[in-house]
């Protein structure tokens, strides 16, 4: 047996019995010291190129560089060739491989999660771990498991939910199929990186109970199937930068829970060298401000011992031994499957479409003529910004899947994202803004004067080629209508929005404008290669006539479509929760002119929706991927059931949600965000406040009925067994998702939640059929966490159990007593 198979096969084993010590009969963690591991040697492998490595090659492990030969990925470390260490490239990846060549857009994780499916997870992510080694990638910087603490944070579509254990079960699953694969998978982002305002500085206060029992959960299980790898967030945890953090770094992520890897930054987010280095920060990206010629010096001068620096080395080898990295025994890299892929995204959008509300039998459509209306309805919404954008192999419209599927059908605009031509004689001198090019090296100008002839709301969009500062500039009664970005700003601009169906770049500003004259200026500068670029507008004028035409189409069909968006990115949140634009205005009018309205929402997160009463049917598809246009064709015409079901409470509106009117809760004052909900996170908090969300966690409906019957709940060994039998009532095979809650411990002096999640089961029925199936409580989910002890508690005593279809339509229930 080789020295690469054995220490592989050791270190399954040993994250097989984390995972087994955490899941065991008495669900406690094992206290710190049984599980502390203070640099300690690795194989003889690790050992030997330890021993041969110079100083300045331990160091160039640690920290990002520039790669010689991009594949367009985010990160590069440098190998060292004389002794055969290989380079790292570390791709993002939580929809799919991010770099420049072709890759599967799948559906963002928040769709994959409403599949309530861990085994789907699994592959999901053999998909991205199979083309994240073909596209020459040897780390994912993914997935993401912080869990969705407020709606407005602009990431909630990367991440899996507001549960912690359903977040837990998806990840494990996510990273087995990823390694599985032979890619290093790195779980992010730690810890309590909840909101993307202030992420660089923010500074979350959360107290010890609460820290355990809800966001740690999905990276302990992490850890527990093996994780390569860890990235450290941006924010601060009680004071301390999260990566120089020693309480979570070493002394939970190693100490107690046994994690073997390396822990690496997020994009710029080392503080220190010597701090982060000793509370067990191992690499830097992607440069080396701190782990580079500081770390060097450091150790020079003894400020830094060198066994720290080694102890990091040893990490990282350590897992590149583990995938076969050091000694050339990683399988060859295989060639990309997109047919599989593709395959694997269309079951994944399907499966987790959720039907959230159908009236009338609106859905699934029958014969007769289609509306279709929205700019998303012709456009695929494929992904969102920043770290998750893909570029696709193909991404169908949703109106070519309809038009494929219907006899006849029409398509209205209704909310115009991409503008109109400003009319050349509202400006003077006479301007077409349509396509307007600069040659390489040339500058062109413009100087003249806008005439309204009434007051109006007026959009600019500008369309244009080339990087943020060359984009031309536009001057409005003197104000820079399109000013650059500080930071990283220009980079996290949406999925959608900000860039025109024929790739040129976008950027908007709305401004309301006197009816008169008002100066315009524009500069645009042809720059090394050329620049193109239209100036547009929409006006309350425009908008009046797109909606006019989507009520005249409306009425004109038996169904209609309207497909409804939110565009968020990765480096901003959301501002409310109601639908951009002026959406809603156009839903209250195409559904008051057609009440068999079907409106299929391409948003990040939860949304308010007051104009829901007056639809037929609400159809949540998120950010679908690559295949979203045929999933949603095959949910809307009945060839599937649809089978998600929410991971995330939806609010009623702005002011009634877990940190609705609380800005010390979010999004912090003066650079302080305290967790004072403390374990009642998401529907937690509306059980605990008495407050009733638009729809509940775990609601979604289904094309057929079921009912659950002979509830039945024991101890044991393994935890709580809850035995109950389903059956589909309906005429056709349908998706349920039975869901059980188990409440609290009579016995605990500890805050404890209403009820919390416990188990779930995904089936498929036919029509009349009856499964009995038994989902079982693991005993951690029955304990809570003593911050007097530091450790886990069993909740002993008669426990409440209940069985439904969503955490607000409870249906059965029965009792268990607890015992140690």
């Amino acid at each position: 047996m080789t020295d690469t198979v054995s220490r592989r096969s050791a270190l399954r084993l040993l994250g097989g019995a984390i995972a087994v010590a955490t899941a065991a009969t008495s669900g406690l963690t094992p206290p710190a010291h049984a599980l502390d591991r203070p640099d300690r040697g690795a194989g003889p492998r690790v050992e030997g190129l330890i021993a041969k490595l110079t100083l300045d090659e331990k160091i160039s492990l640690l920290h990002g560089a520039t790669d010689p030969a991009s594949l367009g990925q985010a990160g590069y470390v440098p190998g060292v060739e004389r002794l055969g260490i290989p380079p790292l490239r570390l791709a993002d990846g939580p929809a799919g491989v991010r770099v420049t060549q072709h890759a599967t857009a799948l559906p963002a994780p928040v769709l994959l999660a409403s599949a309530f499916d861990p085994d789907l997870a699994r592959r999901y992510g053999r998909v991205i771990g199979h083309e994240g080694r073909a596209l020459g990638q040897d780390v994912l910087l993914s997935p993401m498991v912080n869990l969705i603490r407020t709606p407005y944070a602009g990431r909630n579509f990367e991440t899996f939910s507001e549960d912690p254990l359903l977040s837990a079960d998806l990840v494990a699953a996510e990273i087995e199929g990823i390694q599985g694969e032979g890619l290093v998978a790195t779980v992010k982002h730690y810890a309590m990186n909840n909101q993307e305002k202030d992420r660089m500085s923010i500074d979350v206060r959360v107290d010890e109970q609460t820290l355990h029992e809800s966001e740690l959960r999905g990276f302990e299980a992490a850890v527990g199937v093996g994780a390569g790898a860890v990235m450290g967030a941006y924010n601060k945890v009680n004071g301390t930068y999260a990566c120089e953090n020693k309480a979570l770094l070493t002394d939970v992520l190693r100490d107690r829970w046994g994690f073997d890897g390396w822990v690496m930054t997020d994009w710029y987010a080392a503080h220190s060298t010597k701090k982060a280095l000793a509370a067990g920060l191992d690499m830097e990206m992607p440069n080396g401000s701190y782990f580079g010629a500081a770390l060097k010096k450091a150790v020079e001068n003894r400020s830094v011992p060198e066994h720290q620096v080694d102890r990091s080395v040893r990490r990282i080898l350590s897992v590149m031994d583990r995938f076969g990295l050091l000694d050339g025994s990683a399988p060859p890299r295989p060639a990309r499957d997109a047919k599989a892929g593709a395959a694997v995204a269309l079951e994944v959008a399907k499966a987790g479409a959720t039907l959230l509300r159908n009236t009338h039998r609106t859905l699934p459509l029958t014969d007769g003529s289609v509306a279709v209306i929205g700019p998303t309805g012709s456009l695929p919404f494929v992904s969102g910004g920043g770290s998750a954008h893909v570029v696709p192999d193909h991404a169908g419209s949703p109106l070519d899947a309809i038009k494929a599927r219907a006899r006849e059908v029409t398509y209205a605009l209704g909310e115009d994202l991409y503008g109109k031509a400003i009319p050349a004689s509202a400006l003077s001198p006479a301007l077409d803004t349509e396509g307007h090019k600069v040659a390489a090296g040339a500058e062109w100008t413009y100087d003249g004067t806008l005439t309204l002839s009434d007051a109006d709301e007026w959009t600019f969009v500008i369309h244009y080629t080339g990087t943020p500062p060359s984009r031309p500039k536009v001057l409005l009664d003197g104000e820079d209508l399109f000013p650059v970005q500080p930071g990283w700003g220009e980079y996290f601009a949406g999925g959608l929005v900000s860039a025109a169906p024929d790739g040129l770049l976008v950027r908007r500003k709305t401004v309301q404008l006197a009816a008169g004259a008002h100066t315009v200026k524009i500069t645009a500068k042809g720059g090394d290669t050329g620049q193109t670029f239209r100036l547009r507008r929409v006006t309350g004028a425009t908008r009046a006539a797109d909606v006019a035409a989507a009520v005249k189409a409306a009425k004109a069909a038996r169904h209609v479509v309207l497909f409804a968006y939110e565009d968020a990115t990765e480096g901003q949140d959301r501002t409310t929760i109601a639908l951009p634009g002026h959406q809603e205005r156009l839903i209250e009018a195409v559904a008051a002119a057609n009440p068999r309205t079907t409106v299929v929402l391409n948003t990040s997160s939860s949304t308010s929706m007051p104009w829901l009463e007056r639809t037929g049917a609400v159809l949540q598809m998120y950010y679908p991927g690559q295949e979203g246009a045929a999933a949603t064709a095959a949910v809307l015409f009945g060839d599937t059931d649809p089978g998600g079901r929410l991971t995330q409470s939806f609010p009623v509106d702005d002011d009634h949600h877990p940190v609705a009117g609380d800005p010390r809760r979010y999004p912090g004052v003066d650079g302080t965000e305290e967790y004072s909900e403390g374990i009642h996170v998401g529907y937690r908090w509306y059980d605990a406040e008495g407050v009733r969300p638009l729809f509940p966690f775990g609601h979604g409906l289904s094309y057929t009925s079921f009912v659950y019957d002979e509830p039945a709940a024991h101890w044991n060994r393994r935890g709580l067994a809850v035995s109950f039998g389903v059956r589909n009532t309906g005429r056709r095979e349908g998706i349920a998702v039975p869901q059980v809650y188990v409440g609290k411990s009579p016995d605990l002096r500890l805050d404890q939640a209403v009820r919390v999640l416990g188990g779930y089961r995904r089936l498929a029925l036919r029509p009349g059929e009856r499964k009995r199936i038994t989902v079982t409580i693991a005993a951690r989910t029955l304990s809570s966490w003593n911050p007097k002890t530091h450790d886990w508690v069993l909740g002993t005593g008669r426990r409440t159990v209940w069985i439904g279809a969503s955490s607000g339509d409870l249906r059965l229930r029965t009792t268990a007593e607890v015992t140690k």
